[in-house]
């Protein structure tokens, strides 16, 4: 058994805006700890988090990863994760593995958008949330103005537990040992402001501190608890990850103060779906059935699947057998393990509270729920809302045969990150990878080259461009052919008409008196669907419109099925070319968060885009949506223009809406570049 107790475990989200120092400050503490001997650097590519190759070559945290140290008598559990937006998603998923969530802000930089967006996501999972300014050493940093700044955009409820001081060198206690000078504001001021804050919460202690004018740390434990669950009160520590000042006092915060798994707000489990959906609690109990949750699998070509979890219910051992959601057959866990960066320890349990991992598991997937027991069978989280992928590429193998291996190659890489998609569109006849920005892309591809040896081209998406019809028409042909031996014969009349859009395609048989008989019905269809699905002007899938056959011929001997199926084909290109035809583009919903200060810029330059706004809103920390429709054709690496206006704190989503008819030097432009095959032409 582990040598702490689930009383003694602290889960902490260090999360944040990129360069924030949250790798660094990760290193710091270790080091405080005793964890390591020495502490790693980013730059050199030797700290403990930061250890796949790609974060070695940026320099920057790339993926969640996990590391643990001990302090006072205290088991902590540091999940580092990256800050820059198009991997905010490795972020997001740590969220529900822990108790607390640490935002760390640069103090040069101030708040930034990642920073206020997974304060806004910590505050909806009801995570315990706390603030940690780092490189308070730094130059022109104003540390006043910078906590002013925290209190406006997250609350008043954010007081400092201590304070720099000796410019920056140190930090003096607010809290537990309240004496000492600080570079602004007062200790004393500091302490009774956040007394009062915890006191608040609980009435018989607010009683003896108005009595006493003063109420002792070990009083104040619980009622601070309870004020970090109610979001009543977010602490707000001061460091410098580089110097090592207030590192020591870090610690102490975080194990004399952060909740353990029994004092913060668990997740609640789900169970069923729809509206059979029952939420259920899980008891940080060792003696009863496990519930784990897994928030992390990463694919090693060498180790296989690697499936973090983390354990909410009962106890872990290497002969637990545990099922996987709702398969009917358990696995035997066999190798449980700890993780430390990279390093891999097996343990011999994990107990409610671990953060624990198992290799080479291969049912396993991200978000899924493990249990030991049919009763916990359908049991889930509330689904994270996760940032949907908006970038994409159309990608295609560089070398001949390698399309199964890339495919492969592709689905690992998803099964890591649930931010990164694979689709495959058939009527494009393409594949298609998506994530959250250029980097993130890029590093995907890197990691399909570096792990599993395979190279790609890549180019942008296609446009699911579309055609149809703006009038009624008529078409007829008669396909004739004698070679000699067996002739072929068919002929059809018929009409098509257009349908609302959105209205798909019919295709309806109005014959009578056996002009063309039954068997060769499919045929004509055949033919028909074959323009439908090619198209005829732009090469472009047909929509909303009606086909119509209404009369025809067939010959006794020579009729057969490659007749009709070529005479309904010519017969509908001629009624396609007689009822206007025009190809649509899609239009999409578009929504798009941004700092205030920028809507200007926005909105004229989506105007310029032949985009229509339909709604702008004020959002907190200064921030705007704005809603509106755009054709999809003018969104093509609209995430790099978005990102160079807001400086990097600018976010869209998109969804589609519906077709609309092109311009026509867009239609003029599709047709030049469409090169119809013999029939068609």
């Amino acid at each position: 058994m582990p040598h702490y107790k689930t009383e003694d475990i602290r889960n902490i989200a260090m999360v944040g805006h990129a360069l924030a120092g949250k790798t660094t400050l990760t290193e710091a503490l270790l080091y405080k700890a005793g964890a390591i001997n020495t502490p790693g650097d980013v730059e050199k590519g030797t700290t403990v988090t930061d250890f796949e190759p790609e974060e070695k070559e940026y320099q920057h945290s790339l993926s969640a990863a996990i590391a643990s140290l001990d302090h006072d008598g205290t088991h902590i559990n540091l999940i580092d994760t990256p800050g820059y937006p198009d991997f905010m998603c490795q972020a997001l998923t740590s969220l529900p593995a822990v108790e607390t969530a640490a935002l760390v802000i640069n103090a040069q930089a101030g708040i930034e958008m990642v920073t206020q967006r997974l304060m806004e996501r910590a505050a909806e999972r009801r995570l315990c949330r706390m603030i940690i300014v780092n490189k308070i050493d730094a130059h022109d940093t104003d540390l006043p103005a910078l906590l002013a700044a925290i209190q406006e955009s997250f609350g008043k409820e954010c007081l400092p537990i201590n304070l720099p001081s000796d410019g920056g060198k140190a930090v003096v206690d607010c809290f537990f040992n309240p004496s000492g000078s600080a570079d602004f504001s007062s200790v004393e001021e500091a302490h009774t402001r956040i007394i009062d804050q915890v006191v608040e919460v609980d009435e018989d202690l607010m009683t003896v501190y108005l009595d006493q004018g003063e109420v002792s740390p070990q009083q104040l434990h619980d009622p601070f608890e309870k004020a970090l669950r109610e979001s009543h009160l977010i602490p707000v520590c001061f460091v410098s990850a580089r110097s090592g000042a207030g590192i020591g006092e870090l610690l102490d915060v975080f194990s004399k103060l952060m909740p353990n798994p029994k004092e913060g707000n668990p997740p609640v489990f789900i169970k069923g779906e729809g509206a059979d959906a029952q939420p259920v609690s899980s008891e940080s109990d060792p003696a009863k059935h496990v519930l784990a949750h897994v928030f992390k699998v990463s694919v090693d070509p060498f180790v296989g699947k690697l499936s973090v979890f983390r354990i909410h219910q009962g106890t872990v051992t290497k002969d637990t057998q545990l099922y996987i959601d709702d398969a009917r057959k358990p696995f035997k866990v066999g190798h449980l393990l700890k993780l430390q960066g990279k390093e891999h320890k097996e343990v011999d349990a994990g107990i409610p509270g671990d953060i624990c991992a198992v290799a080479k598991v291969e049912d396993i997937r991200f978000d899924a729920v493990l249990h030991a027991s049919h009763d916990e069978d359908h049991y889930h989280l509330r689904p994270m809302e996760l940032p949907k992928p908006m970038v994409g590429l159309a990608i295609e193998p560089t070398k001949r045969g390698d399309e199964q291996k890339i495919s492969e190659a592709m689905h690992k890489l998803a099964a890591e990150d649930p931010c990164f998609v694979v689709e495959h569109n058939a009527a494009m006849n393409e594949t298609v990878i998506r994530g959250l920005g250029d980097l993130h892309l890029r590093v995907m591809l890197e990691k399909m080259q570096d792990r599993y040896n395979v190279e790609i081209k890549t180019r942008p998406p296609k446009i699911p461009y579309r055609e149809t019809i703006r009038t009624s028409a008529e078409g007829h042909h008669r396909h004739k052919k004698q070679t000699g031996g067996a002739g072929q014969f068919g002929e059809v009349f018929l009409r098509v008409e257009p349908l609302p859009r959105g209205g798909g395609f019919e295709f309806v048989n109005k014959l009578v008196g056996g002009v063309i008989p039954n068997q060769f019905i499919p045929a004509v269809e055949k033919g028909v669907r074959q323009v439908v699905e090619s198209g005829a002007i732009t090469g472009y899938p047909m929509q909303d419109m009606k086909v119509t056959v209404y009369d025809g011929k067939h010959h006794s001997v020579d009729s057969k099925e490659v007749a009709f199926v070529a005479a309904g084909k010519k017969a509908f290109l001629d009624a396609i070319q007689k009822a206007k035809p025009i190809a649509l583009e899609p239009i999409v919903n578009i929504d798009v968060i941004a700092p205030g200060a920028n809507m200007g810029d926005i909105t004229g330059d989506l105007s310029g885009k032949r985009g229509r706004i339909s709604d702008t809103q004020t959002l907190p920390g200064r921030m705007v949506s704005i809603k509106g429709q755009v054709p999809l054709s003018e969104l093509n690496n609209y995430q790099s223009k978005l990102k160079s206006v807001t400086a990097g704190q600018g976010s869209y989503t998109i969804e589609f809406s519906h077709y609309d008819p092109v311009p026509p030097n867009i239609q003029q432009q599709l047709k030049a570049e469409f090169k119809p095959g013999k029939e068609e032409a």
